[in-house]
């Protein structure tokens, strides 16, 4: 190794950190000035990946969970040639750049996940080990052999996400997954002393981490990399490497205080940090040559390896149509048309037709991978497979445990990394807990599937705690999560083909108690449309529009309307997303102008206004009694609309 052109090459990281924060006159320049020699013995001489094709898909992933250091992983983008140019780099934190404060994914070539909330990056790295392991069982070492770094910082490991995810890999023994813990005893109030003590090596080795404390490391290039390649030879556990990094170095008065979490624009202390480089303080956006050339070098090191990769691949006699299926998540061509369809008139949850549905998807849908958070058999995700773990790692049921928080980042780490469709499921009033993970889905388009249970106060004893009232409102005011609420068997397995065959997130809201299958086998088709009339009448007086279980309340109220001479049609709208999305005529059509609206759905009202005149809805928590008695009490029966639609009138 050259040292004098490596110092130089690092220095240049630093200086375009330096450089970006003073321009934009706002990003977090410290750490990733602390990180620039690790984030140098990554790309020059550990990662596994080649510039020129950033998706290669056995590739290693690198994930900077400490997103606030985002220059870092633009820095090295820009360097080693995947694409981001200098330009880029000028426009850090500005409208229309594809440098954002906190890293994006689909937005910086070479970002793996989209990361800044603090926790999250790590767990995706959770879910993308897991991903890589069973893929490999599946697959063979020819086509899946790569590894996943991850960068965390002393704010990620204090979230307790970090807690629930760092636990599940320990117990899942996920050798290819390497740590990085950015010791830097700093975070934006002052000293980590101010709250935090952990012995986070302890911790690690207690949750059965391989841990490395490498103390005053943070300059020392080849201890770095003799550290990363120890724990990539352990094969047993993950690994955990600990290195005492000071934020901001090599400022003279900045470095290893809370000013260098925040952005550095001084001007002397800038001059000062690039003279102590032997770098000219009065210039910015300076990449020497022969930096450039080592960087484009390294950046290219595994062009070789990828092509082997695509001759073992054209070679492996996988049938294509299966593998293309893992791998976009999809299904194989046109079988998902061989869902089961349920009787009208019979009696069943939807929880209970959606585990009948991914049954029947098991083989058509082979990416799929099925778990709960210790509600697996409560939410339908107990698929008939084996258990995947440390000994089977090609199961497709996981077992989260009670780690709602770490389960849903876990599983956008699975559906970033490709070749698993992740189906996760709680009760949807936990669905706060996995709110952030969810917002994350949606902002990076994961393609991860949320099955949130016990729906509604229809869930019966266990009582408020565990009665979600505002969630569906919540849900559906994130943009890019598809909410589905589906009303009986048939749309619950058509809400499923929606969320096979479109990008992007999607939940499944479903009962815990039986409701009925409605009639009518052709409108199960128009589920895709977000809303569809159920029940058309000529010339209706009012209309009864429901999501869930409360359809079936409609119609019938209908009937009993109908019974007094008043003509009412009745809607299901299982999607509000999927019907916003539709054409103005069509829309139109399921609401006609001038018809008064009735909205009847188990939850906060909040949303309604936009298509409903007044609603049967819930304005308080519910309350401990059988789901049938909570029902009658709230006013969801057939005579409770029914008089609700005749005061409308």
């Amino acid at each position: 190794m050259n040292a004098a052109l490596e110092a130089r090459q690092i220095n240049t990281i630093r200086a375009l950190a330096m450089d970006a924060v003073m321009r934009a006159r706002s990003g977090h320049t410290g750490t990733a000035m602390a990180l620039a020699p690790l984030a140098h013995v990554l790309f020059s001489r550990i990662l596994r990946y080649d510039a020129s094709e950033p998706d290669w898909p056995d590739r290693d992933r690198f994930i900077l969970s400490a997103g606030h250091a985002s220059m870092l992983v633009y820095a090295m983008a820009h360097l080693v040639g995947y694409g981001v140019t200098l330009e880029d780099i000028r426009d850090f934190r500005q409208l229309g750049s594809i440098t954002p404060g906190h890293p994006e994914r689909g937005l910086t070539p070479g970002v793996e996940v989209t990361t800044g909330p603090l926790g999250q990056g790590f767990a995706n790295a959770v879910g993308m080990a897991l991903a890589e392991r069973g893929l490999r069982s599946r697959l063979g070492a020819d086509l899946v052999d790569h590894r996943t770094f991850v960068i965390v910082s002393d704010g990620d490991l204090m979230e307790g996400i970090s807690h629930e995810a760092a636990s599940l890999a320990g117990h899942q023994q996920l050798g290819r997954l390497v740590a990085v813990y950015d010791d830097n005893h700093i975070t934006i109030d002052g000293s980590t002393d101010l709250a935090l003590s952990d012995a986070a090596a302890r911790r690690f080795e207690a949750y059965g981490w391989h841990v490395n404390d490498l103390k005053e490391a943070a300059e020392d290039v080849d201890g770095l990399e003799r550290a990363l390649r120890e724990a990539m030879l352990v094969s047993d556990r993950p690994s955990m490497v600990i290195v005492r990094s000071h934020i901001g170095y090599p400022m003279p008065t900045a470095s290893d205080t809370s000013a260098a979490h925040g952005a550095i624009t001084d001007a002397d202390e800038i001059a000062a940090a690039k003279q102590a480089m032997d770098m000219d303080p009065e210039a910015a956006f300076v990449v020497d040559d022969d930096v450039t050339q080592a960087y484009l070098a390294a950046g290219a090191r595994g062009a070789a390896e990828r092509l082997e990769w695509e001759a073992r691949l054209a070679a492996s006699g996988h049938d294509r149509d299966w593998l293309d299926a893992l791998w976009s998540a999809g299904a194989l061509g046109g079988r998902l048309s061989e869902l089961p369809t349920f009787e009208a008139g019979t009696q069943m949850a939807t929880r209970v037709a959606a585990n009948r549905v991914f049954d029947a998807s098991m083989d058509t849908v082979p990416s799929l991978i099925s778990g709960g958070a210790d509600l697996t058999g409560n939410t339908g995700t107990d698929v008939t497979a084996e258990v995947l773990s440390a000994a089977n790692p090609g199961g497709r049921k996981l077992y989260f445990g009670v780690r709602e928080h770490a389960m849903g980042a876990v599983a956008n780490g699975m559906a970033l990394h490709g070749g698993v469709l992740p189906v996760v499921g709680t009760f949807l009033v936990f669905s706060d807990y996995m709110r952030p993970a969810v917002r994350l889905a949606a902002l990076s388009g994961a393609k991860t599937v949320f099955v949130w249970t016990h729906d509604s106060i229809g869930l019966g004893e266990d009582g408020p705690t565990h009665q979600p009232i505002e969630h569906l409102a919540s849900l559906r005011a994130i943009p890019g999560l598809c909410v589905i609420r589906p009303a009986d068997a048939n749309e619950t397995s058509q809400a499923w083909q929606i969320a096979v065959e479109r990008d992007g997130p999607t939940a499944l809201v479903l009962t815990r108690q039986n409701v009925g299958v409605l009639d009518g086998t052709e409108r199960a088709s128009q589920v895709a449309r977000g809303a569809y009339v159920l029940i058309d009448t000529p010339a209706p007086a009012v209309i009864l529009a429901g999501t869930g279980s409360e359809v079936q309340c409609c119609t019938e109220a209908a009937a009993l309307l109908a019974a007094d001479g008043i003509a009412s049609s009745v809607v299901s709208m299982p999607s509000w997303d999927l019907f916003e999305a539709q054409d103005t005529q069509y829309r139109a059509s399921v609401f006609s102008h001038g018809v008064p609206v009735l909205g009847v759905e188990a939850g906060s009202p909040m949303g309604w206004d936009r298509y409903a005149d007044a609603t049967v809805s819930m304005n308080r928590f519910g309350a401990s009694a059988p789901g049938s008695d909570l029902m009658a009490h709230f006013g969801f029966t057939a005579p409770s609309i029914a008089d609700a639609a005749r005061k409308l009138l």
